[in-house]
């Protein structure tokens, strides 16, 4: 496929989003404006990135902190590019985080925390953050445990350089609907309880291409999509 054909496949493909997005926020009784959409670019090349771009796409989700780093290098020329980092986080890794990121929205440990306000300062930047939370109580999944939430957030509003916007999440697929509407739920409850109590705290991080609409009646104000933008990664 040329580079003119991925160009205009990744266009439409984010066209296609928007619109389920859209659909979806609508059937919830919800402005589609308030659900923002994170194109998820790990593995993909800088030329994809860069075709969402011209597309309209800002904000792309890295899981890998090397690849993030040489992506927002690469890509630097672009004007308001920003820069998700969404997997686990080594605390050698936190420098390159700090440098790179404008979000961070895997945050669940204070020793990460401390290190990522730390090299926060020493750059006069401010990092915005999500706490995860492992809504399935999954042995498999990072984050922490949702009657934890409201303790690991008071210490975080602790650190002046990190900004607390919410919370994310990656559920467990369920082929019952009923358990996977109930720990939804459970997370925009304790999602509008932070956003009461912090005036910062205004996204939940929710839903992927198989939950999406979903999420979106659950509450969530932003979808992560990957395979649905750039199409199957290869590696």
């Amino acid at each position: 496929m040329s580079e003119n054909n991925v160009n205009i496949t990744i266009a439409n493909r984010l066209a296609t989003a928007h619109d389920k997005i859209s659909d979806a926020s609508k059937k919830a009784g919800r402005l589609p404006e308030h659900v923002s959409l994170i194109a998820v670019s790990k593995t993909k090349p800088p030329s994809d990135i860069e075709a969402a771009f011209q597309a309209g796409q800002l904000e792309f989700g890295e899981n890998y902190v090397q690849e993030l780093a040489d992506k927002a290098q690469q890509l630097s020329k672009l004007e308001n590019l920003c820069w998700h980092f969404i997997g686990p986080i080594q605390s050698n890794k936190t420098a390159l985080i700090a440098e790179h990121a404008n979000w961070v929205d895997s945050l669940d440990r204070i020793k990460i925390a401390r290190r990522l306000n730390k090299h926060c300062e020493e750059l006069n930047k401010q990092l915005n953050v999500l706490i995860q939370v492992n809504i399935s109580d999954s042995n498999t999944k990072s984050g922490i445990a949702l009657l934890d939430v409201a303790n690991f957030a008071e210490e975080i509003q602790e650190f002046k350089s990190l900004t607390l916007r919410g919370l994310m999440a990656i559920p467990d697929e369920y082929l019952d609907k009923n358990k996977q509407k109930a720990e939804f739920e459970q997370l925009n409850t304790c999602f509008l309880a932070l956003k009461h109590q912090y005036q910062s705290v205004d996204t939940l991080s929710l839903g992927m291409t198989n939950d999406m609409e979903a999420a979106i009646f659950s509450g969530s104000t932003m979808i992560r999509l990957g395979t649905a933008i750039f199409g199957p990664r290869t590696n």
